[in-house]
């Protein structure tokens, strides 16, 4: 297991290693020392979540007051992470990551708190995400999908996405401190 830091701090890929024989594969996907010694500081998990999407939906961006390790473990997503926290020297920028079966990578994703995250399916997709905290959705926050200021190339400019993404503000309706105005 290989940590690599990006240009966004706080925003990690951790490479695995797969087993393979003539029966499939095997990965750890998982260890708490490892996260542990890349952030510098202790580290739990409070709870588990796991999501399947259909081809061509497109979930967030959503934005938490907690870490997630993000992990697809079967299908195919493009997960990308922007930082908008105020104040960051990256302020408004994004990452691209494929994940999953091929063309995606087996990866998984450390998202620190305050970052904001989303993933669009190239097919069906199980989606699990490791979080620091319990969920609660009075702290969830974000900004729509297809923003002009995160200008991100997503594969497609019509996928299915929720009403309760669709209704999020773009980022220039932001104030200084990332509230909604």
């Amino acid at each position: 297991m290989e940590v690599q830091q990006t240009l966004i701090k706080g925003l990690m890929i951790i490479r695995l290693t797969e087993f393979t024989d003539s029966r499939g594969f095997f990965l750890e996907t998982q260890k708490n020392s490892v996260i542990e010694a890349a952030l510098g500081r202790p580290h739990r998990f409070a709870q588990t979540n796991h999501s399947r999407s259909a081809a061509n939906v497109l979930r967030g961006f959503h934005t938490e007051s907690l870490d997630k390790l993000i992990y697809v473990a079967n299908g195919t997503a493009l997960f990308v992470a922007a930082d908008l926290r105020p104040g960051s020297p990256t302020f408004g920028r994004h990452e691209r990551i494929m994940m999953g079966d091929l063309p995606g990578e087996r990866v998984r994703v450390f998202v620190s708190e305050g970052l904001s995250n989303a993933f669009y399916c190239f097919t069906e997709v199980d989606y699990i995400n490791d979080v620091s905290q319990e969920f609660d959705k009075t702290k969830r926050a974000g900004v729509r999908w297809n923003d002009p200021t995160l200008a991100v190339e997503w594969p497609t400019a019509t996928p299915i996405v929720s009403d309760a993404d669709l209704r999020l503000p773009f980022l220039a309706e932001l104030s200084a401190d990332g509230a909604a105005q």
